[in-house]
């Protein structure tokens, strides 16, 4: 039994066979570190930008970043159709003909059949989703929202520089234009409970969107929140408080969203804190263990399927 909507079944069921995401640094910039907003940026986002995106060589051309990354999902995973996935930094964050001239490289070869964009609830603007509506035809098309917490004072405190209206907002937009939409939300962020993490898992059941990211808050050298971590003002979650919050957080998601990530994924020479997170596939697994020991699934306590379930049975 398949207990919650994973990314890869989703894309097989579209495409017939794996498809692999090749992470790509267009190097852009953003708001909240460019002066725009701020330029202190998010506690938890270093100089790269954050995600594994980070492993990428900046000056390389985003063709050339396309054609090192086939060649590396081939050999690791045997895929034969690919996403371009704009990850570091804000990638919405430019000129339109700029943004579409990397769009396009990302797209040129035949082996391309997707186009995922990550970037800002506040850089979410009718010309760009216009722009990324136009690939729509010939490509499948997500826009990725950080909205990291249903909190605002949790976002102010990380320094987001942007509200939950903001998310909301961009996702009514994008919808619009008739894009995918998914949203990454942080488990264990500074001054967060475990009821305030189960409200964003709420919160986002009733928002229409058609993705989720759940990402595992981890510390990386050179960040605002490395230095809460060495002052001994943060803490970080153990890996079974972790996978518990995970299970949760799935089970209060209706089952229709697909799951495209439940962990973090750190470049390991920048990682602080925890030391667990290095351990993707481990991490996984326990999730996976935590479901099976608890016979749930995703959905299980989202209102409306609750409601769905108890009709079926009256």
């Amino acid at each position: 039994m398949n207990r919650y909507r994973d990314y890869n079944t989703y894309l097989r069921g579209i495409f017939g066979e794996r498809v692999q995401k090749i992470p790509l640094d267009a190097g852009l910039s953003c708001p909240n570190r460019d002066g725009t907003l701020s330029r202190n940026g998010c506690i938890f986002c270093d100089r790269k930008g954050s995600g594994s995106g980070a492993m990428i060589d900046r000056s390389m051309s985003i063709e050339d970043q396309i054609l090192s990354g086939i060649v590396h999902a081939r050999h690791r995973y045997g895929a034969r159709k690919f996403i371009a996935y704009f990850q570091s930094f804000t990638n919405t964050y430019g000129p339109l003909d700029r943004l579409k001239v990397l769009y396009d490289s990302a797209l040129s070869l035949p082996e391309m059949v997707g186009l995922s964009v990550a970037t800002r609830p506040d850089c979410a603007d009718p010309g760009v989703m216009g722009l990324l509506r136009s690939y729509g035809d010939r490509f499948l098309v997500w826009v990725e929202f950080g909205l990291q917490s249903a909190h605002n004072e949790t976002l102010k405190r990380i320094g987001r520089g942007h509200d939950v209206a903001a998310f909301e907002k961009a996702v009514m937009s994008a919808l619009r234009f008739q894009l995918n939409v998914c949203a990454h939300v942080i488990l264990g962020l500074p001054g967060e409970n475990k009821n305030m993490m189960h409200e964003t898992a709420r919160y986002l059941g009733q928002i229409p969107i058609n993705g989720v990211k759940i990402h595992l808050l981890y510390v990386v050298k050179g960040t605002p929140l490395a230095t809460l971590y060495e002052r001994g003002e943060f803490r970080c979650l153990e890996r079974e408080e972790y996978a518990e919050l995970a299970v949760d957080f799935l089970e209060l998601l209706p089952p229709e969203i697909v799951i495209q990530r439940l962990t973090g994924d750190p470049f390991g020479t920048d990682l602080l804190a925890p030391e667990w997170a290095r351990e993707k596939g481990a991490n996984l697994q326990l999730i996976k263990e935590k479901m099976e020991e608890r016979q749930t699934w995703q959905g299980k306590k989202h209102e409306k399927s609750i409601a769905r379930r108890s009709s079926t049975r009256s």
